[in-house]
């Protein structure tokens, strides 16, 4: 079996020891390579690859490359690639279990690692090949399952843990989050604030859509944005006076909420 990929890394030494390894391999069929998030979704979705080699903890930060990547893809493939990480770090292999990504590699990468991701894609293709034959309509039914699945999605709850309290809090209830040095602003619809003892990027890596990063003190819950003015770059919060700044760096971010409130039920005047 073949598959085409693309490598999404700000490390240019990084892209070439991905790029040699994969070479020794048949099945492995380069594309491009970018280094980073806007122009890896454009990549992605020009040349429809089958894998994708992603860094998460890049060297230069003004390159968005982050687990919000994946989010920014489904909002336009009801199918992703298969995501393989590529980082130095295993901090970040718990926040990766909930987005699905198929392999999470440390770098220096090695030829074994390689064998044992073609086998494992291998195995998983034969399965689907399997699932297919003896149920034509099975795939077409899980995809159902999974589109009705999306829309029933409930909230979860967010607790935040201090000298033994716990706090519960609905996502749902949630507005913004405001980085505030070490620690973090729980902004809620009610007005309330609750301060949690973690950094802005921690939970812009645990967190997934509604929940958007837009600025380097903000993450916003965008059920909640009832105005995007992007000539003054300011995002305006549903039933208060507040708007929050969007930067430059985030901007795709805003265009993905853009995006998304325009596949909605939607009528434009």
């Amino acid at each position: 079996m073949n598959y085409t990929y693309i490598i999404i890394d700000d490390d240019p030494e990084s892209v070439l020891k991905t790029k040699a390894i994969a070479s020794e391999f048949s099945e492995l069929n380069f594309l491009a390579s970018t280094d980073n998030y806007a122009d890896g979704v454009n990549l992605i979705l020009e040349h429809m690859p089958k894998l994708i080699f992603l860094e998460i903890d890049p060297i230069d930060k003004n390159s968005n490359l982050s687990l919000q990547l994946i989010n920014g893809l489904m909002m336009y493939l009801k199918e992703l690639p298969k995501i393989v990480i590529t980082t130095k770090k295993k901090d970040f292999a718990f926040d990766c279990i909930k987005y699905e990504v198929i392999d999470y590699l440390l770098k220096p990468l090695l030829v074994i690692d390689f064998v044992k991701l073609i086998h494992k894609l291998n195995k998983i293709n034969t399965e689907d090949e399997v699932v297919l034959v003896q149920n034509p309509n099975a795939r077409e039914k899980r995809n159902l399952e999974n589109v009705e699945s999306k829309n029933n999605k409930k909230s979860f709850i967010l607790c935040v843990k201090s000298y033994g309290d716990h706090r519960y809090i609905d996502s749902d209830e949630i507005c913004y989050f405001q980085a505030d040095n070490n620690s973090t602003d729980i902004h809620l619809k009610n007005g309330e604030m609750i301060t949690a003892f973690k950094t802005l990027k921690h939970f812009e890596t645990v967190l997934t859509n509604p929940f958007i990063r837009i600025h380097n003190s903000y993450i916003v819950n965008r059920n909640y944005i009832s105005r995007i003015h992007t000539g003054n770059s300011l995002c305006y919060i549903k039933k208060t006076t507040i708007k929050l700044p969007f930067s430059k760096s985030y901007k795709t971010n805003i265009d993905f909420i853009i995006s998304e409130f325009a596949n909605e039920n939607y009528i434009e005047t």
